[in-house]
């Protein structure tokens, strides 16, 4: 297997990946999108408010706050030893919102929620959460835990996460008698003749048709399809590279579960 980063900032990166089967690359995926966890406000305590936005509609507002996680210090509120509803300080932390005005309207921004770990705080403080009127106040407590998207979008550490193929399409010189059926069946016309030979203009367009090869009379054609282009888009939890390696250590662990299962499933049969 090889790997290669093509482009990577703070929360974006694109690699390529190479001698890899299609169900592991969509697990990554999948796992990217849905198993790696994350923080974000989970139960919100409404103390005071006077500002005319429900309840419910703030506190779901707080949940989708993306807030900067920190994996290695809290753990996963259902293997807490706490079993509160409301957590405890390794897996839960505790933000606080305290906002009025006396003058003119105002918005309230997510840089006024006040964290407990100033490790958790909203990845960007310029999230508007609601207005105020004169003399209008809202004071509450939200609790962050981690969680994961197969429970809620809020969890999920990307805004996007795809891949697609970059397959690599290799002519054999020896074997080309430069009949150009390939060139007239390729769809995307990525085969043209150049100095008396195929040549191969943009494989990154290729739609893995394979109408070369079926084409070619003298089998001089050859796509490797394992080859993949994944981009990555972190919402701010996590970097893009920790999502990646949390991805790869839950595909491990499932794998790990199924190879003890399926041993122990053979030792029971052959007792």
């Amino acid at each position: 297997m090889e790997i290669k980063i093509l482009e990577k900032d703070v929360n974006h990166i694109r690699f390529l990946i190479k001698g890899v089967e299609t169900p592991i690359v969509n697990a990554l995926r999948r796992i990217m999108i849905a198993e790696v966890p994350t923080m974000a406000i989970e139960d919100v305590v409404i103390i005071e408010n006077s500002s005319p936005m429900k309840d419910e509609t703030l506190a779901h507002r707080l949940g989708l706050i993306p807030l900067k996680t920190d994996l290695d210090s809290y753990i996963l509120p259902a293997i807490c030893s706490c079993q509160s509803d409301l957590g405890c300080n390794k897996c839960s932390v505790t933000f606080t919102l305290d906002a009025e005005t006396t003058d003119s309207p105002r918005t309230v921004y997510s840089k006024e929620l006040k964290s407990d770990d100033l490790e958790i705080v909203p990845y960007s403080g310029d999230i508007p959460l609601l207005k105020l009127a004169s003399g209008q106040k809202v004071r509450l407590e939200a609790y962050a835990k981690l969680g994961r998207g197969t429970t809620h979008a809020k969890w999920q550490p990307v805004s996007a996460c795809t891949y697609r193929h970059s397959p690599t399409v290799r002519i054999d010189i020896e074997k080309c008698d430069l009949c150009e059926k390939c060139i007239k069946s390729c769809t995307k016309q990525i085969l043209k003749k150049e100095n008396k030979k195929i040549v191969l203009v943009n494989s990154d367009i290729c739609d893995l048709c394979e109408e070369c090869i079926k084409s070619c009379p003298t089998e001089g054609i050859q796509i490797n399809k394992q080859v993949y282009i994944f981009k990555i888009e972190s919402v701010g939890s996590l970097t893009p590279e920790r999502i990646v390696i949390e991805a790869v250590k839950i595909l491990n662990t499932k794998l790990d579960t199924i190879i003890s299962q399926v041993s122990s499933f053979k030792k029971e049969k052959t007792v």
